[in-house]
């Protein structure tokens, strides 16, 4: 068992975390390779679209490069799982149209939901920071097998709008944008970096360990772990 937590907010993690990798990199990805070129061409002109595509231009240095050179580019990095922004950015543009046609539904493990109904109902604010776009983020929670999970969440965070997820910086960039104290802030991930970086800016950490995901063998060095969310002892205080 965890040591209990009295906390005023919970920050979620989604890959390896409250979901599957598998499920991202088997079903999503794939659904995002086979509509790259539809999207870079056909919407060309859509302002998140070109923004990502200006990105990707300065990230690879080819300032001419034309759709079929910059989808050539978001395959190589979806090879490398690289979490570069504007591919998440464009993944999360295809995404949220697959979640609103009903093409995806997401996967969360089945102690995931129930824990984040307790908590919300507890008075816990709950948040999302992951390095997938606050798009699909909002598709992820509202599309799931249980309903619409967003009223449970007051903010999402992304690589864009709070920084890079091993960087303690980024921890306090959201802390700030929650106005939570550093203290009081639970952030839960399986991925050791950024549980460092999330207790380097203060705030309480504890690793997810399931099996079968890729961090699994890895551990998560010396920082409270569960391997269930029903196993971690959160609450928040009303003195």
């Amino acid at each position: 068992m965890t040591p209990h937590f009295d906390v005023d907010a919970v920050v979620l993690d989604i890959e390896g975390t409250t979901s599957a990798t598998g499920f991202v990199v088997d079903v999503l990805y794939p659904y995002s390779r086979s509509r790259f070129a539809a999207l870079l061409t056909e919407r060309a002109g859509d302002p998140e679209v070109a923004r990502a595509v200006a990105q990707v231009r300065e990230l690879t240095g080819e300032a001419d490069a034309d759709a079929a050179q910059v989808e050539k580019t978001l395959n190589a990095w979806l090879d490398e799982d690289r979490k570069a922004t504007p591919l998440k950015t464009l993944q999360g543009v295809i995404w949220s149209e697959g979640f609103a046609r009903g093409d995806l539904v997401s996967h969360f493990y089945e102690d995931v939901v129930p824990a984040l109904r307790a908590w919300h109902s507890a008075g816990l604010r709950l948040y999302v920071y992951s390095s997938g776009s606050v798009a699909a983020q909002r598709a992820w929670f509202s599309s799931t097998p249980e309903g619409d999970l967003l009223p449970l969440v007051s903010g999402l965070y992304d690589t864009e709008n709070a920084g890079p997820k091993q960087e303690p910086e980024s921890y306090r960039r959201i802390a700030s944008a929650t106005g939570v104290e550093p203290g009081r802030l639970l952030f839960l991930s399986d991925r050791p970096g950024e549980l460092d970086a999330a207790r380097a800016a203060g705030w309480r950490t504890v690793g997810i360990r399931r099996p079968g995901e890729p961090y699994y063998e890895q551990g998560v060095g010396d920082h409270a772990q569960a391997g269930t969310f029903d196993e971690i002892n959160v609450s928040r205080s009303t003195t």
